[in-house]
């Protein structure tokens, strides 16, 4: 984090996470006043990702980077941020030599369609400038290169597409551009035997972040200017293109979600954040009967998430298997796995399950005194089977029993608790209940 001075006065007690998870997901913005939708540029912008460091910081083995939750790499969500911008044409990550392959993993793993692995240096600065090079290498004709390079933390993957609008505009109009927050914490100066020498007025200040923009001409030129001392101990690019090019940089303000994961704790608050976003909608299932369909009426009142109810995904109704939907199959009975096995099939062809686990959560409806069918094959061990297979595929699959009773207030009541159940489930997705048939 750099100092940046500004006459600005905002409010500083804004929150520390994003404002509405599921943005980050869907590429939607919040605050459409801001943010109005569907802007492009008519420029080509490509971005620079360094993810060389260390990660010393999180006190973990792994370079925070490549520390996965919820089965993926945080550098893969960052990326994902960017290749959801059609407008982006190219992303370089700057790796260390030692983590290229790794890297290069990755990028097939999650199909990264766009991005190209180059080798970092021994310094931010190094990084950062191989990979200005690098776009400019990729083709010889000077109208290929971007007009404007993004440089982006690549751990920071909360950054809107919006915003990334904003900085890329204002980056071609004034040669730079870059995201400033105000200041949490008063910055004090202290004496070389440890006492406070004297404080900066917060009010007059702002936190320099990521992105920041640079039309290529610029940030070219700033790092074939720039000393061996900048190169060797500096970190803020804003600087180098002012005090090399000349630019002086716009300084917009960005929303509290450009926050960095630098610590183990964010990491955790990175994976609650996805959860979040991931759990805020449910597809139920009705297969068309009639005791499913009442069911799926009392749910879609009792869960908190957005949902929609259909038959089945048939026909038109297989657009909902392209969306950010979880599944609820509802079913008076286990025959309906071979409906859960269509559903698992359906998804992997889509691959709606290859960068974030999905949840299906398959609801049974029997009667207490319902008589087992003789050769059939046992509910629980068939719902256990099925999820083995579906995990493979990224596919989280868990059971709810759910006894019918002509009670009126214990039928009522087992309908609230299966909401509540499978409102825990797609919101935890919790590997350990996988496969599990759970008792309303």
């Amino acid at each position: 984090m750099e100092l940046t001075h500004t006459n600005q006065q905002k409010d500083i007690n804004e929150p520390h996470g994003p404002v509405n998870p599921a943005a980050f997901l869907t590429g939607d913005a919040e605050n459409s006043d801001r943010y109005p939708a569907g802007r492009c540029v008519d420029f080509p912008v490509s971005v620079v990702l360094p993810a060389g460091g260390s990660g010393e910081r999180t006190g973990l083995q792994t370079p925070k980077q490549f520390c996965s939750f919820l089965g993926r790499p945080l550098i893969s969500y960052t990326i994902q941020a960017f290749e959801r911008v059609s407008w982006i044409q190219s992303i370089v990550v700057v790796v260390a030599k030692e983590n290229m392959e790794l890297m290069m993993d990755i990028v097939r793993r999650f199909q990264h369609s766009r991005v190209r692995v180059v080798s970092g240096g021994s310094t931010r600065h190094r990084s950062i400038c191989n990979g200005v090079l690098a776009l400019g290498e990729e083709d010889s004709a000077a109208a290929r290169r971007p007009k404007v390079v993004i440089i982006h933390d690549a751990v920071r993957p909360f950054v809107e597409e919006d915003f990334l609008y904003e900085i890329a505009v204002a980056a071609k109009d004034q040669g730079a551009a870059g995201a400033i927050r105000p200041l949490v914490s008063t910055v004090i100066a202290t004496t070389s035997e440890g006492y406070l020498d004297h404080s900066l007025e917060r009010a007059r200040y702002r936190a320099s972040e990521m992105p920041q923009g640079f039309t290529y001409d610029v940030i070219y030129q700033a790092y074939q200017r720039c000393t061996e001392s900048d190169l060797e101990f500096g970190t803020e690019c804003l600087h180098l293109a002012l005090q090399y090019c000349g630019t002086n940089a716009k300084l917009i303000e960005g929303p509290p979600t450009l926050w960095k994961v630098t610590y183990r704790r964010d990491l955790a608050a990175a994976e609650s954040i996805i959860k979040e976003s991931l759990s805020q909608t449910a597809c139920l299932i009705t297969g068309g009967r009639a005791p499913a369909a009442a069911l799926a009426d009392a749910l879609q009142k009792a869960l908190d998430m957005e949902v929609i109810v259909t038959p089945d995904l048939c026909g038109e109704n297989t657009r909902h298997l392209l969306k950010e939907w979880n599944f609820i199959q509802l079913s008076s009975n286990y025959s309906s796995l071979s409906e859960v096995e269509a559903i698992i099939e359906s998804l992997e062809a889509a691959n709606r399950a290859l960068l974030h686990p999905l949840v299906i959560v398959l609801v049974c409806l029997s009667s207490a005194d319902e008589p087992s069918v003789s050769g059939e094959v046992e509910g629980p061990s068939a719902i256990m089977a099925l999820a083995s297979t579906a995990k493979l595929q990224n596919i989280l699959l868990y059971g709810i029993q759910l006894h019918q009773t002509e009670d009126t207030q214990s039928w009522e009541r087992s309908r609230l608790r299966v909401a509540e159940i499978a409102s825990a489930l797609i919101r935890e997705r919790s590997p350990a209940l996988v496969g599990q048939l759970l008792q309303a």
